[in-house]
C-alpha cells in the first residue's frame, strides 16, 4: 500500500511540475506530511478514540498521507492541469518512450544510491576516530538538509523552464534561467555559509551537543561550510544537464565528487592527519566537481545550445 501510495503521489505530482504548476505539488506534499504528523501520536499511543498501534501505528499514518497525497494530486491534475488529460483508452506502452524516461531516470536512481554509499563510507572513517564524530556528521547532514532545500526547490521550477525552451529552440531563455538560478542558488548559499561560519555552536546546540561534540562539531561545520560557495553552481549544473537530457552528465559529476573525491581524500587524509583536517575533503570534492561542471557545460553548450544560437541567427 506504502508503494502504491508513494508511485501515486510521486507519478502526479511530477505530471504538476512538468507543466509548471508547482503550488500544488507543494499542496500535496504538504497535506501528506500534515496527515503523517497528526495521525503518528494518535496510533502510536491510542490517544483519544484512536487504537494503540506502536510502530505499526506509525506505518498507518504514513500510508494514509501518502494514499491521501496521492488522491489529491490526482484530483489536481483532473480539474487544474488543462495540459494534461488522463485517460488509458488506447494506452499502450512504447519502448522508445520508456527507453527515453530511463535515460534520464536511471542516472538519477543511481545518484540517489551514490549519496547512500557515501554516508556509510564517510561513517567508517569517522567511527575509527570517535562515535562523537559520526554524531556531528549526522547534525551536519541535518543542518545543511535546510540550505539546499531552497535550491532543491528552485531546481524544480527551472528544470522543466530550461526543457521547454529547449524543446521551443529559445537558447535566449535557457541561458537566462540557467544564470539567475545560479544566482540565486550561490546567493543562499551564501547565506547558508555565512551562518555556518558565524553561529555553528548554536546550530549544534539545537541537538542539545555535548561539551565533546562542540568541540569537534563546530570547526567541522565551519571547514565544511565552505563547500557551500561553490555547491550552488554545481547543483544547478547538474539539473541543467538532466534538462536537457544528458543525465550521463550529471551521474558522473555525482560518482565523482561523492565516491571518486571525497572518500578517498577523507581516507587519505584520516590516514596522514587528524579528525579536524578530515573535514577539507567536502570543500576539495566541490573543487573538483566544479571544474568537471565547467568542462560539461561547455561540451553542452557546444552540442545543445550552440546549433540553435545559429539557426535562430540565420533565422
Amino acid at each position: 500500500m506504502l508503494s502504491f501510495g508513494i508511485f501515486g503521489q510521486i507519478c502526479f505530482e511530477r505530471l504538476l511540475q512538468s507543466t509548471g504548476r508547482t503550488f500544488y505539488t507543494m499542496i500535496t506534499q504538504g497535506t501528506g506530511a500534515i496527515i503523517n504528523i497528526i495521525f503518528d501520536p494518535l496510533l502510536i499511543f491510542g490517544i483519544g478514540p484512536f487504537p494503540y498501534m506502536g510502530v505499526a501505528g506509525a506505518a498507518v499514518a504514513t500510508v494514509m498521507g501518502q494514499i491521501i497525497a496521492c488522491i489529491l494530486a490526482l484530483v489536481l491534475n483532473i480539474k487544474k492541469n488543462q495540459e494534461i488529460h488522463l485517460s488509458f483508452k488506447g494506452f499502450r506502452p512504447h519502448g522508445a518512450t520508456i527507453a527515453r524516461i530511463y535515460s534520464v531516470g536511471i542516472p538519477s536512481i543511481i545518484m540517489a544510491s551514490i549519496s547512500s554509499i557515501m554516508t556509510f563510507g564517510m561513517n567508517k572513517i569517522l567511527i575509527s576516530f570517535t562515535s562523537t564524530a559520526t554524531a556531528v556528521f549526522g547534525v551536519y547532514f541535518k543542518l545543511q538538509s535546510f540550505v539546499f532545500m531552497p535550491v532543491f526547490g528552485m531546481n524544480n521550477g527551472m528544470v522543466p523552464i530550461i526543457a521547454y525552451n529547449f524543446g521551443a529552440r529559445k537558447p535566449d531563455r535557457m541561458k537566462k534561467t540557467f544564470k539567475l538560478a545560479a544566482t540565486y542558488a550561490t546567493l543562499i548559499m551564501l547565506l547558508g555559509f555565512a551562518i555556518m561560519q558565524v553561529a555553528p555552536g548554536v546550530m549544534l546546540g539545537f541537538f542539545n551537543a555535548s561539551e565533546n561534540m562542540l568541540e569537534i562539531g563546530i570547526p567541522a561545520l565551519r571547514i565544511i561550510s565552505f563547500s557551500f560557495l561553490l555547491a550552488g553552481v554545481n547543483v544547478i549544473c547538474s539539473s541543467f544537464f538532466q534538462a536537457l537530457g544528458h543525465g550521463m552528465l550529471s551521474l558522473w559529476i555525482s560518482v565523482a565528487r561523492q565516491l571518486f573525491v571525497l572518500l578517498p581524500v577523507a581516507f587519505l587524509i584520516s590516514r596522514i592527519g587528524g579528525l579536524d583536517q578530515i573535514w577539507f575533503a567536502f570543500p576539495i570534492a566541490e573543487i573538483f566537481a566544479l571544474v568537471l561542471c565547467m568542462i560539461f557545460l561547455r561540451h553542452a553548450y557546444r552540442k545543445e545550445i550552440q546549433p540553435l544560437e545559429r539557426a535562430q541567427t540565420k533565422a
